[in-house]
């Protein structure tokens, strides 16, 4: 516009293109549709023109949407005219708060929990303290209390012969006490018999070579030629190597001509040597045919690659 300012107008233009001006001034006027040398002199427009100027640029819109989005713009410069402190410890440091040690904004003290831009204190029920952090509570009961209802601590009640734990939330028995309900009850230590660390069972076990019985401890019976296990569950006793167990006693081991004895707790307790294989309780030589070589076991034989097993042969595969 002010490149063409001064110059006549095209008389023979027909394509005349809105332009908006604001005049200099509080109000602001707006001045549509008209050439600049038309709208500069303020010339009264006749009823003809309107109708035709709003013929010939169709993609004039209603000054209403214009003073809308003017005031939408009007709105945002104002907003960032006039600051607004965030909820985050952002802006002036209130009172009960301190910088942050790195980065921008402010932290509340230690008790206080930033609300809005402020920092109110923390209401701490006795034998508590607070805990410094933004979620939650902002306290925790002391050691040796519990909260109630999110408002108070109350002391754990902790019964005789027992004390609290060193987590503080809990208590556990004295030694030779066990946990029954909310009480601890002198365990009844029978003969032959120690005390234990389990606390949810009978608080006792019984020594080697005794096992626990209708709330005694019996002696183990043990059969020649077999030892005592210490398993706590499964057999109390097992056999010696060379001996089986049948029902209580441990017979000896028979152990044919080319096997060896070895530690599997089932079966006859013996193998056959590499290159024998077992028929009831012997071990004969295996015959291994042509294109066959012994298995991992050694106690059996398989096809070489490219050979198929057929009536105790090798044969071609196909």
């Amino acid at each position: 516009m002010a490149e063409n300012e001064g110059m006549p107008s095209r008389s023979g233009s027909k394509d005349v293109s809105p332009s908006i001006s604001l005049n200099e001034g509080v109000t602001e006027t707006l001045t549509l549709g008209l050439p600049k040398t038309r709208a500069a002199t303020n010339e009264p427009r006749s009823a003809e023109e309107m109708p035709s100027i709003q013929h010939k640029d169709p993609t004039t819109r209603p000054i209403a949407r214009l003073i809308a989005r003017m005031t939408v713009a009007a709105g945002l410069i104002a907003s960032m005219a006039f600051p607004v402190f965030a909820q985050d410890g952002t802006g002036p440091i209130p009172q009960n708060a301190q910088s942050r040690s790195y980065g921008e904004g402010w932290n509340c003290d230690f008790g206080y929990r930033v609300d809005g831009a402020e920092c109110l204190a923390l209401d701490i029920p006795e034998n508590a303290f607070a805990t410094g952090r933004s979620y939650g509570l902002g306290w925790e009961c002391g050691r040796g209390y519990a909260a109630v209802e999110g408002s108070s601590c109350a002391a754990i009640p902790v019964p005789d012969n027992a004390f609290l734990r060193s987590s503080g939330y809990g208590w556990q028995c004295d030694r030779g006490y066990r946990k029954d309900r909310e009480n601890c009850v002198l365990i009844d230590l029978p003969d032959k018999a120690y005390l234990t660390d389990d606390g949810s069972g009978s608080g006792w076990t019984c020594e080697r070579g005794f096992a626990a019985s209708s709330g005694a401890c019996v002696p183990i019976a043990v059969p020649e030629n077999g030892y005592l296990t210490n398993a706590e569950y499964g057999y109390e006793w097992t056999c010696e190597r060379g001996f089986f167990k049948i029902d209580s006693r441990c017979d000896p081991v028979v152990l044919p001509a080319n096997a060896f004895l070895v530690s599997e707790s089932y079966g006859p307790a013996w193998r056959c040597e590499r290159g024998f294989e077992k028929s009831e309780n012997a071990c004969f030589p295996i015959d291994l045919p042509a294109n066959a070589h012994l298995d991992r076991s050694g106690n059996t034989w398989r096809c070489n690659p490219g050979f198929r097993s057929s009536d105790g042969a090798c044969v071609l595969g196909r």
